[in-house]
């Protein structure tokens, strides 16, 4: 959509802009969720167990109730509600079982954080423990226990998902193409192995935050840090039995998400604790040690992969088994499985291919969606085995990795075809070589190892990733037309901090021909106030809610081109506008303007003309369609978003130190809307993909205690750890569907990193790493030690 219009011809499009949120943020005056006050707020506290998996025998509350100022205390036993985005498994306080360390058991609203924390003492539970179900592959085997014995019972979203009643398996993904079998026999070589990477926590600036209030009727108002204000109403209205229009969820400034809002969390705790005190306003406010076990996290992965490849390093089969560690809830674990899965080759053409994706259940802090939605985590796999078989080839990896690159005409593992316009991950390789100086030592980083004494390797990893969601998403936008022809749009995108909002706001401006200060853009998300949207996830929201800003201008346009083509008496298609008036092409000087138009015109005599002046827009998913569930043939991605990094590293031999000294990504992005923006995701991607590759991940020990819930020893990267040189770099294919080209680039930065870091590991000291994070003692012990199961252990059981 507009996809061709010279950058020559473009105002606002493709240029830097200051973002438009920036001056409430930087003085501090924009209002987040624990900004908010509301008269009697009540402050609640949640009680969690010690234990991964327990009988839960009996839960006294009768101390707790009996305190002052305290107005709600409750238990499971109480809430007979279920939740689930796609498999309905979680109770909002455990009932019977709990499930995982840290899940909460109970929950008490008073007159101060202090006095619901003092309550929360005064409760007694009695625990029956029981020996948790730790390890996802060995929660598939026929005799483990049963996170969940009544997963018979559940209700699910049966075009997509597939539980298998009976077992820990809580969805399984296929996806076939071609003849696996005939493949591997034709294969010159076959190369097998395993990749793992553990549990993380998104750590949003922002911890989890709402306040929810009964109103007459029974009427429920939600304020909340969420991602998808929309998909928070309809959960709540799925679990407590209520209709949409008596669910009221508003959304102000939201400070970071990361996928972690992007379902469901501390609201139905809140509003339940509000019905009990009678309708009184209660403040839910997730701490951080909460973040890390109460709420959800990013899931666990084992990838196993196979592959067949011929003498001349083409890919001819690949079997890849995906056993996702969901922890004790689906939650959107069974979509990571299903979104993982039909990408699960990488940007790579695999003519042969079986993918088994499992979402498997443990007695762990539950899965979620994370920046990325999987690929993060199979890319360490994928792009590691890239490195690990073409040395064992004798092929350059980047040249192995250009030589089975997707291109126009291949298939991918659904079957979808590339077409020129989809993008070039080739050109992004290129460039991501091109701008480490790959291949050779600069005679500087030559001086450099001669003054360290530190070996220096270099490497470049490949990814793709499309929108994982249903194939009928839609998204809307409204435009309103002030008196003095100025512009308020409404929409219910999130503007968690990824500058989609400034980019709208260019995007309008464009397709008006008004400069971008005309418009004003609310941040806030109002399901009583703005438009539908799906859900604020995927990298989907600058094409889908771009397009439909687009149709919404058009919409306002054509009836601002009808009030005026009645005012200078001219047909429509003889009208031209600017930024203040629309005229007669061709007797400019017969105008009027847009401020006479926007509620109305008003003739000599006194008659009117029009109407307030008002644009929607709409835009649905085109084209998608579920996969078969036998074969995972099918289109689900609206669109693939291409990119690379090169890195530069360097490491000490002796001890395993090593420090990266040059990271260049490139992203094929269709269209730059707002460079400034995309570097901003760019780099910020970059960085938060070094923590998943050098230092975050969850450990537990042997009863499935979280030992690592908080900074001081859940560690994620500073500014210490910033690489010396970072570059982005943009390629620009033109989305043929995109608003003016675009589609998106915020999950993709973070996405195969981890693999070129450790690829360059390798080739710098021979340390063949297959488990992240990636530590300076990891580096070590596989340079010194020859126990292989040491560093798995490391970061699962400890």
């Amino acid at each position: 959509m507009r996809e061709n219009i010279p950058d020559d011809q473009l105002r606002y499009v493709g240029k830097e802009t200051d973002r438009v949120d920036s001056i409430e943020k930087l003085t501090g005056k924009a209002r987040y969720t624990g900004d908010l006050r509301f008269p009697g707020l009540l402050h609640a506290a949640v009680k969690r167990s010690p234990h991964a998996r327990a009988r839960i025998l009996n839960i006294d509350i009768s101390a707790a109730e009996k305190m002052a100022g305290v107005h709600a205390v409750l238990t499971g036993k109480e809430l007979n509600y279920k939740l689930g985005l796609y498999l309905v498994d979680k109770d909002v306080l455990a009932r019977d079982m709990v499930r995982h360390h840290g899940e909460a058991v109970a929950a008490v609203a008073a007159e101060t954080p202090k006095l619901a924390r003092q309550a929360l003492d005064k409760i007694k539970v009695e625990y029956q423990v029981e020996t948790p179900v730790l390890d996802a592959l060995e929660a598939m085997q026929d005799n483990s226990r049963l996170v969940h014995p009544g997963l018979d019972e559940y209700d699910y979203f049966k075009p997509a998902f597939t539980p298998q009643p009976g077992t820990n398996i809580a969805n399984q993904t296929k996806i076939r193409k071609g003849d696996i079998d005939r493949g591997f026999s034709e294969a010159d070589h076959i190369f097998e192995r395993e990749y793992t990477n553990p549990n993380v926590q998104h750590v949003p600036m922002e911890t989890h935050v709402a306040v929810a209030s009964w109103k007459e009727a029974g009427k429920l108002d939600v304020s909340t840090s969420c991602q998808s204000p929309f998909t928070v109403r309809n959960l709540l209205c799925v679990a407590f039995n209520l209709s949409h229009k008596d669910v009221h969820v508003e959304v102000p400034y939201v400070g970071g998400g990361f996928g972690g809002k992007a379902g469901i969390g501390v609201e139905p705790l809140a509003a339940c604790l509000s019905k009990k005190a009678n309708g009184q306003p209660v403040k839910l406010e997730a701490s951080r040690e909460e973040e890390f076990s109460l709420l959800p996290c990013r899931c666990g992965l084992t990838y196993q992969i196979k592959t067949g490849v011929s003498n001349d390093g083409k890919i001819i089969a690949q079997k890849m088994t995906m056993i996702w560690d969901s922890g004790a809830y689906a939650d959107y674990a069974v979509n990571v499985t299903r979104a993982s899965s039909y990408s699960a080759s990488g940007p790579y053409e695999i003519p042969n291919a079986h993918v088994d994706g499992y979402t498997v259940y443990t007695n762990k802090p539950y899965g979620t969606a994370y920046r990325g939605f999987g690929h993060v985590e199979f890319s360490w796999g994928m792009e590691r085995h890239m490195d690990y078989m073409a040395e064992r080839l004798g092929i350059d990896p980047l040249e192995f990795r250009l030589r089975n690159a997707l291109k126009p005409g291949s298939l991918t593992l659904t079957g979808e075809k590339i077409l020129p316009s989809t993008g070039n991950v080739t050109a992004c390789m290129e460039a991501a070589a091109e701008a480490i100086n790959y291949g050779e030592l600069t005679e500087e980083e030559r001086a450099r190892e001669k003054r360290t004494g530190r070996k220096i390797a270099k490497s470049v990893s490949a990814l793709h990733k499309a929108p994982a969601m249903p194939s009928f998403t839609a998204t809307a936008a409204e435009l309103r037309m002030n008196e003095d022809g100025s512009i308020n749009a409404d929409l219910s995108l999130t503007e968690y901090g990824q500058g989609t909002y400034t980019a709208l706001t260019q995007i309008i401006a464009e397709e008006l021909k008004f400069p971008p200060e005309k418009i004003h853009l609310s941040i806030k998300g109002d399901t009583e106030k703005a438009p539908y949207d799906w859900q604020t996830v995927a990298s989907k929201g600058l094409l889908m809610s771009g397009n439909a800003c687009i149709k919404a201008v058009q919409d306002l346009l054509d009836r601002a081109y009808n009030d005026a083509a009645q005012v200078l008496r001219a047909d429509p298609c003889d009208l031209d506008h600017d930024a203040d008036k629309i005229f007669i092409k061709h007797h400019p000087d017969e105008n009027v303007s847009f401020s006479d138009l926007a509620v109305g015109y008003a003739l000599p005599n006194g008659q009117g003309i029009g109407g307030p002046l008002i644009g929607l827009g709409r835009y649905m998913a085109q084209g998608l369609t579920n996969l078969d569930k036998e074969t995972g043939q099918g289109l689900p991605a609206l669109d693939w978003t291409y990119g690379s990094h090169g890195v530069v590293l360097e490491v000490d031999l002796e001890t395993g130190e090593f420090d990266i000294i040059q990271v260049a990504s490139a992203f094929d992005v269709g269209k730059t809307i707002n460079p400034q923006a995309v570097r901003g995701q760019v780099i910020g991607g970059m960085i938060q993909g070094l923590g998943t590759a050098l230092c975050e991940g969850y450990a537990y020990d042997s009863e499935g205690h979280l030992l690592n819930p908080s900074f001081t020893d859940n560690k994620i990267p500073t500014a210490k750890d910033i690489p010396e040189k970072i570059e982005g770099i943009v390629v620009e294919t033109p989305q043929i569907d995109g608003p003016y080209g675009a589609r998106g680039v915020g999950e993709h930065s973070m996405i195969a990193l981890c693999g070129a870091i450790g690829n360059a590991i390798y080739w710098a000291s021979g340390a063949d790493l297959t488990h992240m994070p990636i530590r300076h003692e990891d580096v070590w012990w596989a340079l010194h030690n020859t126990d292989k199961d040491r560093q798995r252990a490391r970061y699962s059981i400890c």
